[in-house]
């Protein structure tokens, strides 16, 4: 969602106003995902290099991100009834306390629903995740077993946020910019990237549809890359024991002890 501070000063409204008609567009594009039936969206919200940014516009994000967490739990019917989850990638307990909670709440209450995915990146970089990775691996492998030959690229990949979700097919930035701003960097190596000048305010259906022309473009030249990929990575489960009993019951056990941290900052 890049844009949006470029997009307020062309329109001589505060930045603030910006990143909020960003917050809106959002809702459009999620709206013309699900009539085009794409079940899995991720966005790039808050990355941690914007806790650089003056403490009113970062603190101005927040009172955005709450307002918007507090009004998706208004609505979880609506959610339920259309089978939309929340998901937040990232380092939540950077955030403040009482966002915290929202965004715990959030993806709690809409965890049963399996029809449409919504990854919010927030307090996100792709190095940070990868080190959250690495970390986890080495807190917790020592106490399940688990011979160093355990751990390889197949076991990190699997201990990312994005853990249950398949790679993007396709990364869509807007404003000109061409750089990926360490967005999802391991798990992107096959999709198609598509670049546009139209600020993210401003982004219309036939914008959108332009990338998703791209995509379906492009993806037949990747086809057998990813054949290759999907080849690598059986065999790397078949050399590691990937499926062994003890890898898997490590990761069941992660995935308990982060449901366990959204359940305590839920209460809190």
């Amino acid at each position: 969602m890049d844009g949006n501070r470029r997009f307020a000063r062309s329109q001589q409204i505060d930045k603030i106003e910006g990143h909020s008609r960003g917050f809106s567009k959002l809702a459009d594009v999620l709206r013309w995902c699900l009539d085009m039936g794409i079940r899995e969206v991720t966005t790039f919200a808050f990355s941690i290099e914007n806790f650089k940014r003056s403490n009113e516009e970062v603190e101005g994000l927040f009172n955005l991100a709450r307002e918007k967490f507090s009004k998706l739990l208004e609505e979880t019917n609506r959610l339920d009834e259309h089978g939309i989850r929340i998901r937040v990638i990232g380092n939540i307990e950077l955030l403040p306390a009482d966002l915290q909670r929202l965004i715990a709440t959030a993806m709690l209450r809409t965890e049963n629903n399996d029809k449409l995915f919504l990854n919010v990146a927030f307090a996100y970089t792709s190095r940070d995740e990868i080190t959250q990775a690495v970390e986890t691996v080495m807190k917790h492998y020592e106490d399940d077993d688990m011979p160093p030959t355990d751990i390889n690229e197949r076991l990190l990949e699997a201990c990312l946020y994005t853990r249950h979700s398949p790679p993007p097919d396709l990364v869509f930035r807007t404003s000109g910019e061409t750089r990926l701003s360490d967005f999802m960097m391991w798990q992107i190596k096959s999709s198609v990237l598509y670049f546009t000048n139209v600020l993210w305010p401003q982004i219309t259906i036939w914008n959108f549809m332009a990338g998703i022309v791209a995509y379906q473009r492009d993806r037949r030249h990747l086809e057998a890359y990813k054949r290759e990929n999907r080849l690598h990575s059986a065999q790397l489960d078949k050399s590691s024991d990937f499926y062994s009993l003890r890898v898997q019951r490590f990761l069941h056990k992660m995935d308990a002890n982060r449901r366990k941290l959204l359940v305590a900052l839920a209460s809190n």
